[in-house]
């Protein structure tokens, strides 16, 4: 059983006058946010064996904040360009290409291309997939090559303002 989580970044700040959407950065909420939906995913026993993120400063910075909560250091985030603003097509292909020893992967990215792959998971829709928000899916496959043609099912959805840990 694979199982892979898409996390959106955390909350940013505006692009300031002159500042490239590359470099912003996480906001107060950001930075409250990542941290705490990390800890969720820990005390709920989800591991995670590969942590990939868009090499933008805001998804690279959550990425970093479930890394330590993982206690895997920021060198075992891999960094891949397209990741940053991807699409559908883009995703499938960076999972496909996972190792096959990776049992559970998350992906950290951006919208529109997240809530996009997201809703080709799995039967479950989202409108939006909030900052910080995590969609997750499992699939029983050995091989990630096959996780695109393979049956997947809905894991769990969470959020930030969810009332509850896990919807």
């Amino acid at each position: 059983m694979k199982r892979l989580l898409i996390i959106r970044h955390a909350k940013t700040h505006p692009a300031q006058m002159g500042q490239k959407d590359f470099d912003r950065v996480l906001n107060d909420r950001g930075l409250h946010d990542a941290p705490r939906m990390a800890q969720r995913l820990v005390e709920r026993g989800i591991t995670i064996d590969a942590f990939i993120s868009s090499p933008a400063n805001r998804a690279y910075a959550t990425a970093c904040f479930f890394a330590a909560a993982y206690q895997v250091p920021e060198s075992g985030i891999q960094k891949i360009a397209a990741m940053y603003h991807p699409d559908a097509a883009n995703l499938f292909r960076i999972v496909s290409q996972l190792p096959d020893a990776v049992q559970t992967a998350a992906l950290f990215s951006h919208n529109p291309g997240l809530t996009d792959f997201a809703n080709l998971l799995s039967d479950i829709r989202i409108d939006h997939l909030p900052t910080c928000g995590i969609f997750a899916v499992a699939a029983d496959i050995k091989h990630w090559s096959k996780f695109k043609a393979a049956t997947r099912y809905f894991f769990f959805y969470d959020q930030p303002k969810a009332v509850t840990d896990f919807l």
